[in-house]
Order: structure tokens, then C-alpha cells, then sequence
């Protein structure tokens, strides 16, 4: 067995030595964050909440299925599990129909969320209120107008903290934005607002916004509903909790490097990241404002697939995010049919080539693929070319200014550095500054990657391509270091879809074969995340899978979608 590698022995880019400030933190800033917490606690209201079997450490370690016990419990009424267990595009009918009305659909959620909130610590805000006055609202202007506000009326979503909200504290996990107070919503909270979504909750994020994880100097770590000792995934952390637990119709979060993709994936619900440029990003907390090799996107997280698509085509068509940014691209969303699945072209990528994956991802795919293959569709199998090329110029796009924005937010509180904080400092090159030169080398490596992957698609006549959305299941918390099958599709830019394939982890067939444990390892990389996989540890996990489109086939990405989840028989509001 080759030497155990340490997740030290990568943070050798940035020395670390210009951000933290103890005494300047605990003086001036803990006591702020202290007050935080306490405002998030008293804004649980106690009659939503339930006696927890155990003490929450106590269910982390017994690896708690909190879904499972959601409903073996009845922690809701059968009404509210009636009202929560509709796909939001019935919700959305019956509420325009009159059959429901905003308020009883509102406290429903609002009871699951604050569950939610209770086993993961998915939020970081929380106004039942203000959510119940705007349910309110919309039932006044239904009664009054016999009409809908629009096509999200009524609708219960939930909302990544970072995204600007008027008159709320917006501080996107940096201690040093804990004043910040915005006036005005950002792009994408003015938009669902005026197509007459609810708003109530605002969900976790880790610091920096750059883990696949959760944790950050407020709220800590916010766990996977399916097993409380994993992750819920990051950067959208609480997004991926509270939808797969089923406490927000939709959820909206951002991605720039499988920040949608690896909540969705890890907590047991479904994620679209976009093609860039299709939904604002505009008005917000983060690192990256000027960065334009490997943008952010925004999207959505839901339990159908039909549910993202109508957040899709509402927002785009309805709330035509381009009179309200410049940045965003005048462009329709298509009505797409569902293709049969023996129309269906899929590549399918095993291994990318940098990190194995472990058992239940294995056992996952090949499932699936099975599937595929027995109704009728054409699968290739794809090992994708030049991935090292494309994770190691992702990974010095996203630090190309030698993290001189991250210190800045961070230094300014001179907050404590969390561990896949100190991670994601030493991407790239680091804290070395990228000169202009050599940035536009980086794109061009980028756009020659998209042209060669775009000619694999079009010479194979490739609809999808299926691939992992991580090496493992949602890993433990703190203890997520491979970005590759995500970020790949960043650099790439191509809409790609977290999906739930129905399987979960089971340790007694979930484990490394014989062979498996002669393997030689290709990179410390892989090691380090393949000798983190003992099955034990992550038992009942959801395994999601993800597709992959051509650059702006965002619509053929969820039809393709639509039809293989239908294949696979999930549906992630039966239980």
C-alpha cells in the first residue's frame, strides 16, 4: 500500500498568512455573529418545530435517515403532507385553479422547512411572517383579480443566502458582510417575486463559496437529509437539504464549479446548472465580480424534473431576465418534447481519468446504463478527452487574481480560515497573481476544450452525456477535495443536470472488490479521496448521476432528462 497522503500536503500555494486576525475577530466581530445566530434561532417559531429523538451530535453519529423519519413519524399533518408531496407544477395549477390557496400551501412548507432547519441546520435565515404576509397577499390579489400574479404564484421557494434580498442582512459566508443590508433584491429575487413566489427561507453556503460542502463561521455544517453524519454538498448547501427534504417547492442556487449540482446530487434531489447568461446572476455576495474565463450561473433544485422546467421557462419567457441585465441573453426558453429513450444518443463517462470512483457510484452507473440499453438507446462509451488539461485551467481560472478578492472579504474580518477554505485558496497557482497574458492562454485552452468536446458531439451524433457528478456519494463533512467531474462541465459550459438515480448506498454490496484494493493509484488526488470511501460510513446515501448537453440545449438536457428519471421509475414525491 502506497504511503497515506494528507490534505496538508496540497496547501502549497498561498501561505496562508494574510487573512486570519484573532483578536480582531473575536473583538469586533464574533459578537456580531453571536447576535446572527441568536436572530436565526428566535426566528424558528417553536410550535413548527418537533422533539428530536435524540440530541442532533447523537443522530449525526447513528447516521439518521431524517426523511425516512419524517414520514415513518408523521411530523406532518396529512393535509400538509397532501400540500408538500404535489410536484410544484400541479401545485402551481391548483392554486391558480382556486383549488388551493397560497396561505395553506405556505404553512405547509413552512412547517417542513422549519424541520428541515432542525435535522441539517440548512438555513441562515428564516421569516415565516413576512413568508405568511406575502402568502396573504397573493391570495388577495387572486380573490380581488380572479388571476394569478403569475406563474409561480404562491409558490413557496427557497433561496441561496447569498443573493441579494432588500433589507436583509446578505453577507454570502463572509463575516466581514454581516452589515451588509441591500436595498433593492438582486436580479433573480425581483424577477421570482414578480411572478408571484413566496419567499421564507435563505439557505447555507460555505465560506468563500468554493467548497463542495458547507461550512462557514455562522451556522457551521448543514448534513444530508438521508444521513445526517454526510454532507448536503456545497456551494448551494442548504439548497440541496431543504429541497431533498422537501421543505421548498424550488430551490435557487449558483454554481461555478458544482455548487447546484453537488447539493442536489449529495442530498437526494435534482439540479440544473445552466449554460451561462441564460439566468442573472446580478446582484449579489462573492469573489468573483470581473471574472469571465469560468463564470457562475444561477439555477434550479427541485424533486421532478418538470419542476425545474418550469422555473426555467417562467423565468425566462415570463420574467425576460434581459430588462433587467445587460449580461443575460435575450433567449426564449423552447418547448422541447420528451424523447422516446431509443431515440437517444448517450456517452457515457466511467472514469474521467484523475479520480476512480468508489462502489455505489460504480454500481449506479452501470445500472442506469443497463436500463438504457434494454429500452433501446444508443450508448457510447466515452473516455473524455484532456481532463487534467481542462481541472488543472478551471482551477487557475478560478484564482487568477492570487485570491486578492477572498482576502479581501476575508482579512477584513480577519475571520478563522475553514479547512476546504484553506483547500480552495490553493487552486491554481494560488495566491500568484495571473498576468493578462497568460489569462488569455487559460481561455484559449478553454475554447479549444469546448470546440473539441462540441465535435465529440456533433461527429457521434451525442445527445447526452452521462457522467458522475463526484468520485463518491455525499462524502463526510469537511472531507470533499475532487471538483473534476463537475468543474469540467464549467469550463466547458454546458447545461448539465444532477439527477437521483432511485439507488442508494448499501454497505453489505457497496464495497471494493479484491482488485479494487490491488489498484495504483494515478495521483495523491485520488488517493486521498478514494481511502476516505469506507462503506460503513455512508450508509442509505443518495447516488445521483449527471447529463450533459451541447451549449445552450439547456431544454434537451431536461427532456433527456425527463425521460431517463421516468426510465429509472424515481419520483422523489412517493414515499
Amino acid at each position: 500500500m502506497p504511503e497515506a497522503t494528507t490534505y496538508e500536503s496540497f496547501l502549497t500555494k498561498d501561505p496562508l498568512d494574510n487573512y486570519e486576525d484573532h483578536e480582531k475577530y473575536t473583538k469586533e466581530w464574533l459578537p456580531k455573529v453571536e447576535k446572527y445566530r441568536s436572530d436565526l434561532e428566535k426566528a424558528i417559531p417553536s410550535e413548527l418545530t418537533t422533539e428530536l429523538p435524540k440530541p442532533v451530535d447523537e443522530l449525526i453519529k447513528d447516521q439518521f435517515n431524517a426523511v425516512e423519519y419524517l414520514y415513518s413519524k408523521k411530523l406532518l399533518t396529512p393535509e400538509e403532507f397532501a400540500i408538500t408531496d404535489l410536484p410544484t407544477t400541479v401545485l402551481a395549477k391548483k392554486i391558480a385553479l382556486g383549488e388551493l390557496t397560497s396561505v395553506e400551501v405556505f404553512k405547509a412548507y413552512a412547517h417542513r422547512a422549519i424541520l428541515a432547519q432542525q435535522f441539517t441546520n440548512c438555513a441562515m435565515q428564516i421569516f415565516i411572517d413576512e413568508g405568511l404576509k406575502q402568502a396573504d397577499a397573493r391570495d388577495k390579489y387572486f380573490k380581488e383579480h380572479g388571476k394569478t400574479v403569475g406563474p409561480l404564484h404562491g409558490v413557496p421557494i427557497s433561496l441561496k443566502e447569498q443573493m441579494n434580498y432588500a433589507g436583509k442582512i446578505t453577507h454570502g459566508g463572509y463575516v466581514s458582510k454581516i452589515d451588509h443590508i441591500p436595498e433593492s433584491h438582486g436580479v433573480t429575487t425581483l424577477i421570482l417575486e414578480k411572478l408571484g413566489a413566496v419567499f421564507y427561507i435563505r439557505t447555507t453556503q460555505p465560506q468563500t463559496l468554493m467548497h463542495l460542502d458547507s461550512e462557514n463561521n455562522f451556522t457551521g455544517l448543514t448534513k444530508c437529509p438521508f444521513n445526517l453524519l454526510l454532507s448536503s454538498g456545497g456551494s448551494s448547501s442548504g439548497e440541496g437539504a431543504v429541497v431533498a427534504f422537501g421543505g421548498s417547492a424550488v430551490g435557487v442556487g449558483s454554481d461555478i464549479g458544482g455548487s447546484i449540482r453537488a447539493p442536489a446530487a449529495f442530498s437526494g434531489c435534482h439540479g440544473l446548472r445552466p449554460t451561462t447568461r441564460r439566468i442573472s446572476t446580478k446582484g449579489g455576495i462573492s469573489s468573483g465580480a470581473g471574472q469571465e474565463s469560468v463564470p457562475a450561473v444561477v439555477g434550479p433544485l427541485g424533486r421532478s424534473i418538470d419542476d425545474l422546467e418550469l422555473w426555467m421557462k417562467s423565468y425566462i419567457n415570463e420574467g425576460q431576465p434581459w430588462n433587467y441585465d445587460a449580461w443575460t441573453i435575450p433567449l426564449p426558453w423552447r418547448d422541447v418534447d420528451v424523447p422516446l429513450v431509443s431515440d437517444l444518443t448517450v456517452a457515457v463517462i466511467r472514469d474521467d481519468g484523475l479520480v476512480r470512483v468508489t462502489p455505489p457510484i460504480r454500481r449506479a452507473i452501470d445500472e442506469v446504463v443497463n436500463k438504457l440499453k434494454a429500452a433501446g438507446a444508443n450508448v457510447i462509451e466515452f473516455t473524455p478527452p484532456n481532463t487534467q488539461l481542462a481541472y488543472e485551467t478551471v482551477n487557475k481560472m478560478y484564482n487568477c487574481d492570487g485570491n486578492h478578492m477572498q482576502r479581501e472579504l476575508l482579512a477584513a474580518s480577519g475571520e478563522p480560515l475553514t479547512k476546504l477554505t484553506k483547500w480552495n485558496l490553493n487552486f491554481g497557482d494560488g495566491s500568484e497573481h495571473t498576468k493578462v497574458a497568460d489569462n488569455r492562454v487559460l481561455n484559449v485552452t478553454r475554447d479549444q476544450l469546448r470546440d473539441e468536446y462540441n465535435q465529440f458531439f456533433v461527429d457521434n451524433k451525442v445527445d447526452v452525456i452521462l457522467s458522475p457528478t463526484y468520485n463518491n456519494v455525499a462524502p463526510a463533512s469537511q472531507g470533499v477535495y475532487n471538483w473534476s467531474y463537475t468543474a469540467l462541465f464549467n469550463i466547458l459550459d454546458l447545461p448539465t443536470l444532477a439527477f437521483q438515480t432511485g439507488i442508494y448506498q448499501d454497505p453489505a454490496i457497496d464495497k471494493w472488490t479484491e482488485e479494487d484494493l490491488k489498484y495504483t493509484y494515478r495521483s495523491p488526488l485520488e488517493q486521498l479521496e478514494n481511502e476516505s470511501y469506507d462503506p460503513e460510513k455512508f450508509k442509505g446515501a443518495p447516488v445521483g448521476l449527471q447529463l450533459s448537453g451541447r451549449r445552450y440545449f439547456d431544454e434537451e438536457v431536461l427532456a433527456a432528462g425527463k425521460a431517463i428519471v421516468d426510465l429509472l421509475r424515481v419520483d422523489l414525491y412517493s414515499h
